[in-house]
């Protein structure tokens, strides 16, 4: 006898064939009030802490206990090259070369390094590129190297915007902007998803097509690094960056990731602001002024990373790892958010708009929902929601972010969230 979809015992026999649902054990679970679990949706902002981190960390702390200065070369992890230990798995997470990939910084620190670079403007190209809606950082981040250049932020900041009434990027008009303006246009940054609707961006036809107007190419993974499947170096992206503590569940401000694509790290001319952890490491500690960038991603390095914050991240990337990767995240994400997608349609669409591209091809795992009540204000169904256990993410002006993350989030936990979702609205 078939099991009814829209029922509680749907969800749990979903549960006992998802062959992921173990992983939630590997991870710490907030608690509400009454000792039960939260119904934690809010990945896409902060990843819960793995099990495998704080072990890490505290495996790190003991090191620096025991050994002192002689942890930098000594243990199973020394801290000198700690952050070679990271390669290879955020190669794979990113679909990298492991030469094309470092861990270092922060996101933002590391568009500029980036844009250092692969942002050198002339008289002939000198605009950038962004989208209309881009994460404030980032949007700060190039108005402030157009400044730092000289350059009118009005006369080369290019915008591609949603169409009137949209809240969807269309990728007719970003066509029409780079055939108007490409011979014009040094650079184009975008997301490789759009935080705010969760729009998930064809990198590799943007690119190819940037590439065929001579315009270089860097995007910002926040959104999009553990999130989705990912393959930079087929893509020929010219760099991008990423923070670690979102879909990586690393840790609040934990060190980024960047990639700059293999036809570039081998230039070690190649214009960079350097640092000493950038130079060539089998001469690093002759105390030599002379710079000899490293060919690989780790030239562009600064500093000796946090190794605190690194060994979080090894234990994150463990994590992910035993999950068997993010070909396995991925086959979960679709069906975990399909069946949200579901559940919202068959008993809420007359209340709530989803924003999100219906396409399961063009969006993560997060949906962008949006009240369709009159009256109704949205930041107090996202407090309710809240005050019900339920801890979801609310973004300006009127989007709640909700993002069932494979990792640890479970089909039981989206079936009671759209119970909850509805009750809230009743209420209202």
């Amino acid at each position: 006898m078939s099991i009814k979809h829209n029922t509680l015992a749907y969800a749990q026999q979903l549960d006992q064939q998802d062959p992921l649902a173990p992983m939630r054990a590997h991870f710490a679970i907030p608690k509400q009030a009454n000792g039960r679990d939260e119904y934690y949706f809010t990945g896409n902002s902060l990843g819960l802490q793995p099990k495998l981190a704080r072990a890490a960390v505290i495996e790190l702390l003991d090191a620096w206990q025991t050994r002192g200065v002689k942890g930098h070369f000594e243990g199973d992890f020394p801290w000198l090259p700690y952050h070679e230990f990271l390669t290879e798995q955020a190669a794979a997470i990113v679909g990298a070369l492991p030469e094309e990939v470092v861990m270092m910084n922060s996101l933002t620190a590391n568009l500029h390094l980036m844009m250092v670079s692969f942002y050198q403007p002339n008289q002939q190209r000198s605009k950038i590129l962004i989208e209309d809606h881009a994460f404030p950082s980032d949007h700060y981040a190039v108005t402030s190297q157009l400044k730092h250049h000289g350059i009118s932020v009005e006369d080369n900041l290019l915008l591609w915007s949603p169409r009137a009434g949209e809240e969807l990027l269309n990728y007719q008009d970003l066509w029409q902007i780079i055939e108007q303006h490409g011979d014009e246009i040094a650079l184009i940054l975008l997301p490789g998803v759009q935080y705010y609707t969760g729009q998930v961006l064809d990198m590799a036809r943007i690119t190819s097509a940037a590439h065929a107007k001579g315009i270089k190419v860097g995007f910002d993974l926040a959104h999009a690094a553990g999130n989705i499947e990912l393959s930079l170096h087929e893509w020929q992206v010219d760099f991008a960056c990423w923070c670690s503590y979102k879909y990586l569940n690393s840790g609040a401000g934990s060190v980024a990731g960047c990639f700059i694509h293999q036809r570039h790290v081998k230039n070690t001319e190649l214009n960079r602001f350097a640092g000493w952890w950038g130079h060539d490491k089998s001469s690093r500690f002759n105390m030599d002024n002379n710079f000899q960038a490293i060919p690989s991603a780790e030239g562009w390095q600064l500093s000796n990373p946090p190794v605190l914050s690194l060994a979080a991240v090894r234990g994150a990337f463990d994590t992910i790892a035993l999950a068997g990767g993010m070909p396995a995240l991925r086959k979960k994400s679709l069906l975990l958010t399909q069946y949200l997608t579901q559940r919202l349609t068959a008993e809420l669409s007359d209340k709530i708009r989803i924003i999100t591209p219906n396409n399961p091809a063009e969006r993560g795992c997060q949906l962008s929902l949006m009240v369709k009540l009159a009256g109704l204000d949205g930041k107090a169904l996202f407090k309710a929601l809240d005050e019900n256990g339920v801890t979801t993410d609310w973004r300006e002006p009127n989007v709640i972010r909700v993002a069932p993350v494979p990792l640890y989030n479970s089909f039981q936990d989206v079936y009671h969230f759209v119970n909850i979702l509805k009750e809230c609205l009743e209420c209202r």
